[in-house]
């Protein structure tokens, strides 16, 4: 599990063998989410101030997660996100 991004304690990252749709995954004081690239819906339970901060993130950078879905499925390295800051 390639992490991609880390910031304010949350930790980023994505399956090569995940399945669609096209997904991150986020994790933060033992409590994790799965998040949709496209439409930001979330799967799972976590602290409102850090999904926030998630979707903040998610949103910057749409274009760099779907560029490392792609690069997952074909199974090659992913490229590190930047961080929020």
């Amino acid at each position: 599990m390639p992490v991609i991004s880390r910031f304010f304690g949350i930790a980023i990252y994505m399956y090569w063998r995940d399945h669609a749709p096209p997904h991150f995954h986020a994790k933060y004081q033992g409590q994790e989410v799965t998040v949709d690239i496209t439409s930001g819906e979330v799967t799972g339970n976590m602290s409102r101030r850090a999904l926030n901060l998630i979707e903040e993130w998610r949103t910057l950078h749409v274009d760099a997660l779907e560029e490392n879905w792609n690069r997952a499925v074909e199974k090659q390295i992913l490229n590190p996100i930047e961080p929020l800051e």
